[in-house]
């Protein structure tokens, strides 16, 4: 009996320092959470119960195995949202988290998940699954973060939601440091990255692998059978800043940018469909450094150029230092096909300083067939480096390569996983293989989540008429996203801005003509706003003080849209009174102006604010039509500072307008760092000249038949650009003042 009662103690002892049995710990509060992590042992779940946590900073430490982790969970998928000043840290080894949802605040650090506790408790083996990160940006777009950042070796993310970020900072990240292990060997697959709408700077990467000082060894991070849909923050969707990583199987839709290559050697793209749609930008794969290979990639309907090619291969740096632009040498690009696409571009960038040509490098055995029948073959430098042999290309007219590649009638069919290939059994091993498999929707992200459905577009809500004389203060207030006041003849009194925190409409009844009358400004654009006028006047002339009639407020994020259309404004007289300005860490996607009228103003649209040298800009597209300025300061100015080249804009078009006895400091129209310029037959009279600014990338700028009387012809500056000024200026017809 004696023996007995021993074994028996001894078994409740060791029961007790390891329990048999996984613990489900339920907690409800921040309190009972830090203890249940005290307290977890291999096997337990730790579970937030339903419900909002709000500014919960979560530290999740423990060590797991590998057959029984330490798991973060909820209590119902979809029914723990947590929000405000949150985010997670995890610490220690074999780690599960899965379920939360970040929503409607930001991180209070510059991480919303970190695999490390601190920079000396980094997770290793550990998991995030089945996780939603939604919208969760910090109000000013200029303050970074990273959502999700990936410390340690061995860590998966994965079956995850992550979408409209609209602050600098990369999506997500393998943050690779001296003095941690660089052998990651993480794993990124599964993910759904949501739209993401271009920041207007460089750091709007969705995924970044390590960065340039360390990009000389290897990653071995895997990112494959992700979607990537409308993923436009910048140029870089992904960068690649080390070696050994492998990018396979991932569907890109709609996305401006490239996978790039950036840093670091021997990665392979592999077997990647990329469906641009002909969306201005969207590009496919960009080559940098030694020993890449591009192989067995689809590519169909990509509109960009230059370094947002389908296929870009880099001239590089000769003794480059490690951030900047290593030589390309033995590259592979085998197997892929481009359809309906515009671009490839051999030696891109080449120019004094990127003087170092691709060596030692093959093109083989590629499909090519251009956009509307044009050969999108283009070189900007040296291509010798570059062995052509077995590519095919759609007969065009005049093709740019001749030896190893074919030109020869090219007949596509779409087979049953929806891609193109030729039906000539002849091509079967030309281009991408016939076995790729899309990712599908359903096989991404969480399966029980779906974002909001976006917000409401100017005119998709409701209408609601309003009297003459009635508040339109009070008629706002009660609106929702999409709506439209619909004003009637007469006078509407505006004696304070009216604060616009969705998009709404306020526009003429049909033959109505109302006037908004302002005493100092006429509205404020806040987070989640946008603003369209429509068929009405702005009546501005006894406004008292200075500032604009339409400021965005700091904080006006995510991106917000303005659109004024058969609008009269008339100001207090030349100077005084802006029209739209932006205020610094806000950004539109774009403002549009048409068939309207301006007059004794300032800056009919100010875009200065951003000051920094980084290139930040205040909007991605101007466009401005069928308009009249008369007696305003400018009618634009527009500035991108900087000299990074990881940007798609700004945007600018000015077409079928006219513009009389305006300017100020010497230029009645100011644009300083757009990448495209488009200013076609307008009439300037007794106005000061316009000034186009080329700052860096390869800025593209027509000005072509418009009538300058009494006023100077239209300039060009290079700012960086040692040549003659860059653009296309014809059919410009100049009489300058006496």
């Amino acid at each position: 009996m004696a023996q007995i009662r021993a074994v028996l103690t001894v078994a409740i002892l060791v029961s007790a320092a390891h329990p048999a049995f996984a613990r489900d710990m339920l907690v409800s509060d921040q309190a009972q959470f830090k203890a249940a992590v005290k307290k977890a042992q291999p096997g337990d779940a730790i579970i937030l119960a339903d419900g909002e946590w709000r500014d919960l900073q979560m530290v999740f430490t423990g060590t797991g195995t590998a057959a029984k982790p330490i798991t973060l969970t909820v209590q119902t998928k979809g029914k723990v949202l947590i929000t405000g000043q949150s985010n997670l840290r995890l610490g220690g080894k074999h780690l599960l988290v899965s379920g939360l949802v970040f929503k409607n605040g930001a991180s209070p650090t510059g991480e919303v998940i970190s695999f490390r506790r601190d920079s000396k408790t980094l997770a290793s083996d550990s998991r995030v699954t089945e996780t939603v990160i939604d919208g969760y940006s910090k109000a000013d777009r200029r303050a970074d973060d990273i959502w999700v950042a990936l410390y340690g070796t061995g860590n998966r993310v994965d079956h995850s939601h992550f979408e409209g970020k609209t602050n600098a900072g990369v999506t997500l990240a393998v943050i690779r440091r001296a003095g941690d292990p660089l052998d990651n060997r993480h794993r990124i697959d599964h993910n759904y990255f949501g739209p993401r709408p271009p920041l207007g700077s460089n750091g709007g990467e969705t995924i970044r692998i390590g960065t340039s000082e360390e990009s000389l060894s290897d990653s071995y991070t895997i990112v494959e059978r992700n979607i990537f849909d409308r993923t436009s923050g910048e140029v870089e969707i992904v960068s690649v800043k080390s070696g050994g990583n492998i990018i396979r199987e991932n569907l890109v839709l709609e996305a401006q940018g490239a996978f790039v290559l950036r840093h670091g050697n021997g990665n392979l793209v592999e077997r990647n469909i990329f469906l641009g749609k002909s969306e201005p930008d969207t590009g496919g794969v960009r080559v940098i450094n030694r020993d890449q290979v591009v192989r067995d990639n689809y590519f169909e309907g990509l509109a960009g150029a230059s370094f947002k090619s389908a296929i870009s291969v880099m001239n590089g740096v000769p003794n480059s230092v490690i951030n900047r632009y290593h030589q390309v040498a033995n590259a592979r690009i085998e197997g892929n096909s481009i359809i309906d696409s515009v671009r490839i571009t051999f030696a891109a960038g080449a120019d004094a300083e990127r003087s170092a040509a691709p060596t030692g490098s093959k093109f083989e055995r590629n499909l090519i067939v251009g956009a509307k029948g044009q050969d999108p073959f283009r070189a900007e430098g040296e291509i010798g480096g570059i062995a052509l042999a077995g590519n095919v290309e759609a007969k065009v007219a005049k093709p740019l390569l001749g030896a190893g590649v074919e030109q020869r009638e090219v007949k596509l069919e779409r087979a049953a996983n929806g891609l193109l290939y030729p039906t000539d059994p002849a091509l079967a091993a030309v281009g991408a293989p016939r076995d790729l498999r899309p990712v599908t929707r359903e096989e991404v992200g969480a399966i029980w989540y779906r974002g909001d459905a976006p917000e409401a577009a100017f005119g998709a809500g409701s209408t609601r008429s309003l009297a003459a004389g009635a508040s339109l203060a009070q008629a706002v207030a009660g609106t929702k996203a999409g709506d439209t006041l619909a004003l009637a003849t007469g006078t509407y009194e505006v004696a304070a801005p009216l604060a616009l925190r969705h998009r709404l409409t306020i526009a003429g009844a049909k033959d109505a003509k109302p006037v908004l009358r302002v005493a100092s400004s006429l509205a404020r654009i806040e987070g989640g706003g946008g603003l369209r006028l429509e068929n009405l006047a702005v009546d501005a002339s006894a406004a008292a003080g200075e500032g604009a009639l339409i400021a965005v407020s700091s904080g006006a994020a995510p991106n917000y849209g303005i659109a004024l259309d058969g609008v009269s404004m008339r100001g207090p007289g030349k100077g005084r009174l802006d029209g739209i300005a932006m205020a610094p860490g806000t950004f539109a996607d774009d403002v549009t102006i048409t068939n309207s009228d301006f007059a004794e103003m300032g800056v009919v649209v100010l875009g200065t604010g951003e000051q920094e040298p980084k290139g930040w800009y205040p909007m991605e597209r101007l466009t401005i039509s069928g308009s009249r300025f008369a007696r305003v300061s400018m009618v634009a100015d527009l500035l991108r500072k900087g000299t990074d080249e990881s940007t798609f804009g700004p945007w600018f078009a000015m077409t079928g307008s006219s513009v009389a006895d305006t300017g100020s400091k010497g230029a009645s129209l100011r644009i300083s760092g757009a990448q495209h310029v488009d200013i076609a037959q307008n009439n300037f009279a007794k106005s000061d000249g316009m000034l186009v600014i080329h700052s860096v990338g390869a800025p593209e700028t027509r000005i072509a038949s418009n009538a300058f009387a009494a006023t100077p012809a239209p300039r060009i500056e290079e700012l960086m650009w040692k040549g003659p000024p860059r653009g296309q200026l014809t059919g410009n017809l100049v009489e300058e003042r006496p």
